[in-house]
């Protein structure tokens, strides 16, 4: 029979195991939004750093430049997961207490 602090250590890991699925689950409906170009380029990102939109502006649409609209998207892409890595850092910080444990984020 394992001593009572281990039996207790093992439900409170259990219950920060089901805040965090908790949590990776409202993530998932909170957005973030990153735009570049003066907005001509718009990105919209969850909390699982999955892209959910891409908002183009005509204005940016040139056949003869497609590189620089290439390189606006990757720009704002890669801002956008950026933030949602953050938005997702600061809330397991708040869930953890600010400890870090191995593996998460």
């Amino acid at each position: 029979m394992p001593p009572k602090g281990m039996g207790n250590m093992l439900r409170q890991a259990q219950q920060l195991q089901q805040r965090m699925a908790r949590l990776q689950e409202e993530m998932a409906g909170r957005t973030i939004e990153s735009s570049v170009g003066g907005g001509m380029v718009k990105v919209v990102a969850n909390g699982k750093q999955e892209v959910v939109s891409i908002t183009i502006d005509r204005e940016v649409i040139n056949p003869d430049d497609a590189e620089m609209l290439q390189d606006l998207i990757i720009s704002a892409v890669n801002d956008a997961l950026k933030k949602s890595q953050e938005m997702m850092q600061e809330e397991m910080n708040k869930l953890t207490g600010g400890f870090k444990i191995p593996g998460l984020f």
